[in-house]
This record gives C-alpha cells, structure tokens and sequence, in this order.
C-alpha cells in the first residue's frame, strides 16, 4: 500500500480506490459501466475517471479492451493488486474457541482458502454466538462463523446480519448431548443444578427445553467450563457437545437429548454457517469469489481424521 499511499492521497485517490473495489466485484469478460455511469454513482468527473482506469491500467491490475457500441471489457485482472490498490485491508473473520477437532478443522479450511488465493486474512475466536454477532454488527469482524440455529434466531431479532454461506451437517458440532456428574444418572429430575451458558444461544435453547416442566436450578456457566464444573460438583448436569466425551464416559453419565424440540433443533445446530452484514456488498463479494466450501468441508474432514495437521 505504501507504494500507493501518495498516489492515492491526491485528489483522484478517491476514484483509483473506488474503481479498484468495482473491479474486484467483476470477473474477466465481464462488461464494466461507462465513464458516465461510474461519473454518476461515485459523484465524480468523468476526466477524474478517466484518469482512475488509465491508472489502474498502468498498475497492471486490470486491462481493458474497448468494444465500440457494445462497451468496454474486462480481459484481465489481478485481485491481488486490486485488493492492495483498494485499501481493502485485512479480512477479519470470528469462530468458536477451537477446542475440538471440528472446529480445528473448520478454521484450517478458512485459513487455507484465503492463503491460496494470497489475500490478508485474520481469524480470531470468541465463545459465545450471540457475542461474535455483536461483535460482527460492531464492524470489528467481516463474518462469524455461528451455528445455522444461532443464526436464525439472531436474525429474528435484527435484520442486519445474512447466511452468507452454509456448509452440511455435523461441520459445526456432531450431536449434543446431556452430561451427568453420576454415572447412573439417566435424566434430567427435580432440584438438579443444570448449567447453563448466557452467551450460547444454541446452549440456552436445547437446556430449556430439556427442562421443561422440570423444577431446576440453572447455574451461569461458560461452555468451555461446563466438564470442570461437573467434576467439581458445582453443577450435576448440563447440555455438552458430544464431539468432546470420548474420555469421559466411564466416569459420567452420558445421554442423547431427549425433548423432541430439542431433538429437532440440535440437528440445525450442527449445521456451521458464515453470517456477514447485509450492508456489507465487498466482503460478499470477496466471500462469493473465494470461500470454497466443498474445499473447506474436506481440509476440515482430513484434521478430524488426522490426515492434516491444524493450521491457523
């Protein structure tokens, strides 16, 4: 960028970054506007446009071919300067605490997508659906990576996030289940102490439904901390992503959930999705050209098989 940066200070700064971002949207052979069009939308002089595509021509980030009365074509393009020369920056994405091979797997396929196409990307993780959309609507992240449940229902509440993309089922968690401090344990009964974590919304939905009509107490717990708090005894049960009991089952008590509410909702809830801001047309576009999710669902199948080792 710093090769740019006084280029893109001066009065047609504007127009080459304003450009750069259109053509990133637009594939080869694809007809670009006229200089009148892109005159009227960016509210800027057609000599000022002009000198925009001459630059960007120059850069070697696009080439154009003029086609007389059927318009002007695109025969070449490089993302990559486009993405420099647009000041896009760096694609921030947000996805659960990657504490199961899952999710290493899910954040493996997103890092090695976005090198292979060489464009700057960033993943960080937060626990808590509910907390990677806010911070998403706060403009801190370009997408999270929720569950398809948790994504409904957060846009039942606000408009301002779309499912971006959706991968299969069982890419997000591969079943919930109810986790018992005693062994013996079978169900869910009166006066037991259920943890349950404020920030999941999946988490809070399955546990009220798993006990409904059940006299119980609730106890606010992380989801990261829920199998030390049943070891510890603060808690005698809570609703466990089953894809992390394979050394625990002959110490607690393990079942599949029984409400059929729940039942049908968890299935939902293994379903991983990518959410964006609607507003947000560029990370659409970038998202839309890039993301691959059939090559993503495989790197993730590969960590969880452990034909790959987790890289992100």
């Amino acid at each position: 960028m710093d090769r740019y940066k006084n280029k893109l200070m001066s009065k047609n700064g504007i127009a080459i970054i304003s450009l750069a971002r259109e053509m990133f949207t637009l594939d080869v052979g694809d007809r670009i506007k006229t200089v009148e069009q892109y005159s009227e939308t960016l509210c800027l002089g057609r000599g000022t446009i002009h000198t925009a595509l001459k630059f960007l021509q120059k850069e070697k980030a696009i080439t154009l071919e003029s086609k007389g009365h059927l318009g002007t074509y695109i025969n070449f393009i490089d993302y990559k300067k486009l993405w420099t020369i647009g000041d896009i920056g760096t694609i921030m994405g947000v996805m659960p605490l990657p504490y199961s091979k899952r999710y290493e797997g899910l954040a493996t396929g997103l890092y090695k997508t976005f090198e292979a196409v060489d464009l700057p990307f960033s993943l960080a993780f937060m626990r808590g659906a509910s907390r990677r959309i806010e911070a998403l609507n706060s403009g801190r992240y370009n997408f999270a990576v929720v569950s398809k449940l948790a994504a409904r229902l957060e846009m039942q509440k606000s408009d301002n996030i779309e499912i971006a993309y959706e991968f299969s089922e069982n890419s997000y968690v591969g079943r919930h289940v109810i986790i018992f401090a005693d062994k013996e344990q079978t169900q869910i009964t009166p006066k037991m102490r259920i943890g349950i974590d404020p920030d999941s919304v999946d988490q809070i939905i399955l546990t009220n439904y798993e006990c409904e009509g059940i006299d119980v107490e609730f106890v606010d717990i992380s989801y990261s901390q829920i199998f030390n708090n049943i070891k510890s005894n603060v808690i005698d049960a809570a609703i466990w992503n089953g894809d992390e009991l394979k050394e625990y089952t002959e110490h607690y008590g393990i079942v599949p959930l029984r409400n059929k509410k729940s039942i049908n909702l968890s299935k939902e809830d293994t379903i991983a999705v990518i959410v964006i801001n609607k507003d947000n047309s560029m990370v659409h576009e970038i998202l839309s050209k890039f993301i691959d999710i059939k090559q993503i669902s495989n790197i993730q199948e590969e960590v969880m098989n452990d034909k790959m080792i987790p890289m992100y």
